[in-house]
């Protein structure tokens, strides 16, 4: 059954966030080294003052709630989901799927140029009607509460809120992080309803065993810079992937340790040569950081990571993604794979070099993303 959901967020929870961003105790660090050792202190003194005595909620509360909202149950397992319907009656649906350490907010630049592109010059034809879930785990999408809610358990249960729920038999599907991860099993265990995939990130890693065609040397490459990425800036997935509760409590329990853990893969992670504010306003930032804070959902949403390491890394031998996908390539993804990695895992019909953006394509470069996704579901007809 699904009903109306509005975010209405208690003025207690405020106040005691308050209080605890007033009483943070951050660290002194050594000024030589920068973000080397993790996130600056001076930065994140300067975000805390911001947050405690600048930031307005119920303004991005309100911005938040011009999204028609819904609480659904899809197989059991409950789910928050923004549902907005495009005015022309020939749109397709279309699904968007976030990732870590993100959120439904990722998309609040997105959601106009897709569903009403017509208001910002494009075709109004081109709209899509929307379907924006907070994965099980985050934001308002309560947690799993029985082991194994793995990404392609998480993908299971969003198709069923599509075709059960919502009553779409064939839809496209868009997703960047975990998005990518859960959007590609959700294709491949469904491909009469999935019409097309469209991914910024590459979701599932090619069988490349016994039998597995011979690894060319631009592949060889990628997988030597893959495992020194993961020696360098990795160990938040060795923690996240084993001791998820753990590390949850302090995150849980301080906004300047939530703050402090998401603001560095934000830095790192996009086009924003080292200053935030390049891709991302305060606003934005605090506000993705809120949708964690207030509904206490920090913990629950590392344990994927946990689900991950103790399911399908990987796509089975020598089978890969047959629904027709599209991939835009950002020139500072965390990891940039050659075409011929992606294309096999995926039947991989269309390939965009983007000119600039990084691993948060929806919220750093909305427009050249809304572009890439146009023209290639066009390309793709239900």
């Amino acid at each position: 059954m699904i009903e109306p959901f509005r975010i209405m967020i208690g003025e207690d929870v405020l106040l005691d966030l308050w209080e605890r961003i007033a009483k943070a105790r951050i660290p002194e660090g050594i000024s030589a080294y920068g973000w080397e050792q993790g996130t600056e202190p001076d930065y994140l003194r300067g975000l805390m003052e911001y947050w405690g005595n600048g930031y307005d909620w119920r303004e991005q509360e309100d911005q938040l709630n011009r999204f028609d909202q819904f609480m659904g149950n899809a197989g059991g397992q409950p789910l928050h989901f923004i549902h907005i319907r495009a005015s022309n009656p020939r749109s397709k649906p279309l699904l968007l799927l976030h990732g870590w350490p993100g959120s439904i907010y990722e998309f609040h630049k997105l959601i106009p140029l897709l569903n009403h592109p017509q208001l910002d010059g494009g075709d109004g034809r081109e709209s899509f009607h929307l379907v924006v879930p907070s994965l099980p785990g985050y934001g308002f999408s309560p947690a799993p509460k029985e082991p194994g809610a793995s990404p392609r358990q998480l993908g299971k249960w969003i198709a069923a809120l599509m075709r059960e729920e919502l009553g779409y038999s064939r839809y496209y599907v868009q997703g960047g992080d975990w998005g990518s991860v859960i959007g590609s099993w959700i294709a491949f265990d469904y491909p009469e309803e999935v019409a097309g995939l469209h991914l910024n990130m590459a979701g599932l890693k090619p069988y490349i065993g016994e039998d597995s065609p011979p690894l060319s040397d631009e592949e060889m490459s990628f997988l030597a810079r893959a495992k020194e990425k993961r020696r360098e800036e990795f160990a938040y997935q060795a923690i996240q992937g084993t001791r998820p509760q753990t590390l949850g409590v302090g995150l849980n329990d301080s906004p300047a340790g939530l703050a402090a853990w998401l603001l560095e893969k934000f830095r790192a992670w996009s086009d924003c040569g080292g200053v935030l504010e390049n891709s991302f306003t305060q606003d934005e930032i605090i506000t993705n950081l809120m949708l964690y804070w207030v509904t206490g959902s920090i913990t629950s949403s590392m344990r994927l990571y946990y689900e991950y390491r103790k399911a399908e890394p990987s796509l089975p031998p020598n089978q890969r993604v047959e629904t027709p996908t599209a991939f835009s390539n950002f020139p500072r993804e965390i990891l940039n794979p050659p075409r011929s990695w992606v294309e096999r895992a995926y039947n991989l019909v269309k390939w965009s070099d983007m000119p600039r953006g990084g691993h948060f394509a929806a919220l750093e470069e909305p427009e050249l993303l809304a572009e890439d996704i146009h023209t290639a579901f066009l390309g793709m007809p239900i």
